[in-house]
């Protein structure tokens, strides 16, 4: 079996290899594209918070949150006090982040592998400054949508959490490191730098290789506005939600459509995720939480959006 996916993927490259000898003007501009993307878009919002949230769980800053807030979100979502760590550090930064967040905790020793998998299934939370601003004001040109979208989004990850709590087994014993308290903070930064241009890099290339797919396919296939649009939100949402920003559809179905994309995270975010993982930790959760997300938190924007 393995020889034949061996054969597919050897194939396969040759075809886009051809195709990008082919079309070296058009993969030009698009490499261009996603480096413009990943440096204008990506960087800013991204950069920070990976170093941010990787200092914080370091220093275990949920001992210094009020300990009702942690034991009621404890409580809600049924995860011990570390995968409340995790969820809130990935509220704050958006994914990949939040698969970064969970292989950082579970190196570390703060959670199992089995809560680590449970968290993949609802900890799927979208940069903010990317949602509020990106797409919110830059792609439709309207704050309010940006706030609907960043809320049906988080709303929809809160539901899938409390739906599927007793599905998860919380970590009893969390057998916290001291590392934070054997390292001076020069050298946490340092390691938190190193860690993030790892991270910014590879978000860098996979965001150009799903690009360089998705023009393709619309060029050789020749697709019409829509499909095109699908295709590459399934592949990588930003250049997914900017084009669906330029269809002539209604407001409402920009909304929910760009809530929808962004709780399924595209397989460049998926492939992310993935790489942030290795293979300790199983990936199939993540990618079967994201459906239930995709139409749970578009059920959501559509309801808002009927109601004002």
């Amino acid at each position: 079996m393995k020889k034949y996916s061996d054969l597919l993927i050897i194939i396969t490259s040759i075809i886009l290899l051809i195709f990008i000898f082919i079309n070296k003007a058009l993969i030009s501009h698009t490499v261009l594209l996603s480096f413009h993307i990943w440096f204008n878009t990506l960087v800013p919002s991204l950069l920070p918070m990976f170093i941010l949230s990787d200092i914080l769980i370091n220093y275990h800053f949920i001992d210094y949150i009020p300990e009702k807030i942690i034991k009621a979100i404890s409580k809600i979502f049924n995860i011990s006090k570390s995968a409340v760590l995790v969820l809130l550090l990935s509220l704050i930064s958006g994914f990949p982040s939040n698969a970064r967040n969970i292989k950082t905790a579970y190196d570390m020793n703060y959670l199992t592998k089995d809560e680590s998998e449970h968290l993949l299934f609802f900890n799927h939370f979208a940069n903010p400054l990317f949602v509020l601003t990106t797409v919110g004001v830059f792609f439709l040109n309207n704050k309010l949508y940006g706030i609907i979208i960043l809320g049906s989004h988080i709303l929809g990850n809160v539901i899938i959490g409390i739906l599927f709590r007793n599905k998860n087994n919380p970590t009893k014993s969390n057998s916290i490191t001291k590392n934070s308290q054997s390292q001076n903070f020069g050298s946490i930064l340092s390691k938190s730098i190193k860690k993030t241009i790892d991270s910014l890099l590879m978000i860098s290339v996979t965001v150009t290789i799903f690009l360089i797919i998705s023009t393709l396919i619309s060029n050789i296939f020749n697709l019409n506005s829509y499909v095109s649009v699908f295709v590459k939100s399934i592949l990588e949402i930003t250049m997914g939600l900017s084009e669906l920003a330029k269809l002539n559809i209604s407001d409402i179905w920009k909304v929910v459509l760009s809530t929808m994309i962004i709780s399924f995270g595209g397989l460049s975010i998926h492939l992310q995720v993935i790489t942030s993982l290795d293979e300790k930790i199983k990936y199939r959760k993540y990618f079967v939480g994201r459906i239930y997300h995709l139409l749970i938190s578009g059920a959501i924007s559509y309801i808002i959006m009927k109601i004002i």
